[in-house]
C-alpha cells in the first residue's frame, strides 16, 4: 500500500495508565503510522498512515497480548499518486 493513505479505527481493552503508555510506545515505534489517537474511556484507537492494516492489528496484538477489533477502515487514494497519474497520460 505504498500508494494508498489508509485510516482505521481498532477497539481494544485500555485498562490503566500503563496499557495506555505501552500502546502509544507501540504506535510510535511503528514507522508506517503517521498520526494517531488514543481515546482512552471509548476503548477506541485511530490510527492514518500508508499501513496495512491487518499488520498494524497483529503488531499491536503481539505487543499488548490483548484483543485487537478493527471496527472501521477507510482506504484514500493520496493526491500525489493522483497527480502522477493526470500527468502521465
Amino acid at each position: 500500500m505504498s500508494g494508498r493513505l489508509c485510516c482505521m479505527v481498532l477497539r481494544l481493552n485500555i485498562d490503566c495508565y500503563g496499557c495506555f503508555r505501552k500502546l502509544r510506545r507501540t504506535l510510535l515505534n511503528m514507522k508506517e503510522i503517521e498520526t494517531h489517537l488514543i481515546e482512552k474511556q471509548q476503548c477506541k484507537v485511530s490510527v492514518c498512515g500508508r499501513l496495512r492494516p491487518s499488520d498494524v492489528a497483529i503488531n499491536i496484538r503481539k505487543k499488548m497480548n490483548r484483543r485487537v477489533e478493527i471496527l472501521e477502515i477507510n482506504e484514500v487514494e493520496d493526491e500525489q499518486t493522483e497527480q502522477n497519474q493526470i500527468t502521465s497520460q
